[in-house]
């Protein structure tokens, strides 16, 4: 995957961090799916998302305002999706939501 192109801030990410369980158990093809949802969803900015062998990921998804993550927090496959994460996918994860001030790019920095 590559870097998110993404607009000036102000813009909100929400950072999920997880831990795999073993397994696939469905998992790929329902992460390939959420990008794909949210892509068609208003406010959507974009993702990035990386993942160890050790099974510990980082998936930040940008969105333009807070009502347009609000609004993808309750699409429902996106639903069925957290519920599964839950019964399934994920040792542990920790989700958090953030409004972007500044952002910066290097090597050459500001």
């Amino acid at each position: 995957m590559s870097f998110a192109s993404l607009p000036v801030p102000p813009y909100y990410v929400v950072a999920f961090s997880s831990v795999r369980t073993e397994g696939d158990h469905g998992y790929a093809a329902m992460a390939d799916a959420m990008v794909e949802l949210a892509s068609r969803q208003p406010g959507y900015l974009g993702v990035e998302s990386a993942r160890g062998a050790d099974g510990f990921g980082i998936t930040n998804s940008y969105w333009a305002d807070e009502a347009s993550l609000i609004a993808w927090k309750e699409v429902a496959k996106h639903l069925l999706a957290q519920k599964l994460g839950k019964e399934r996918w994920y040792q542990h994860y920790e989700l958090r939501v953030a409004k972007v001030e500044r952002a910066y790019s290097g090597p050459g920095g500001r």
